[in-house]
């Protein structure tokens, strides 16, 4: 959290706060959404800065491991929040939902509250992580469908 009387950031990111965002931001807004509805006493929150709409450069490697190269340009939405009890919280998502950076935001900012966070774990990022898991199963299993076997027959020459 931000120290406004000093000024200053914490030296590191509560453990796992990453992975937290990452659910976030990947779910689908509705599933936040309902996960947000189901909180007992959300706190209250001031915007630090409205959710807005931009663009960013997505950039690749060639190979995976190869010369960077940019890709393209994708729409992200971003919010930051404040919560009652001072806690920061950021939220990024692909697209235009303003509400589900929002939420994404104030997630992230309850999430960094010791307090709460094994508890919302359990009921919000778990339960997003197990969905986006079976959306990639299900993804996965209509590709395998679609897969051709190409093999190269022996002709009998030396």
């Amino acid at each position: 959290m931000l120290d406004m009387a000093a000024g200053t950031f914490p030296a590191e990111a509560p453990p796992g706060r990453a992975d937290w965002i990452g659910v976030l931001a990947k779910a689908l807004p509705a599933e936040v959404e309902t996960a947000f509805a189901g909180i007992d006493a959300p706190p209250a929150y001031a915007f630090l800065r409205r959710p807005e709409i931009g663009m960013v450069m997505v950039r690749g490697r060639a190979g995976g491991t190869g010369e960077r190269f940019n890709l393209g340009e994708m729409t992200v939405t971003r919010c930051a929040v404040q919560v009652a009890d001072g806690g920061i919280g950021y939220g990024y998502v692909a697209g235009r939902d303003k509400r589900h950076a929002e939420l994404a935001a104030v997630l992230d900012a309850m999430l960094q509250d010791e307090t709460r966070r094994d508890a919302l774990i359990a009921s919000v990022i778990e339960p997003l992580r197990t969905a986006q898991g079976d959306r990639r199963r299900t993804a996965s299993t209509k590709a395998a469908a679609t897969r051709v076997d190409f093999f190269t027959m022996v002709r009998g020459e030396d």
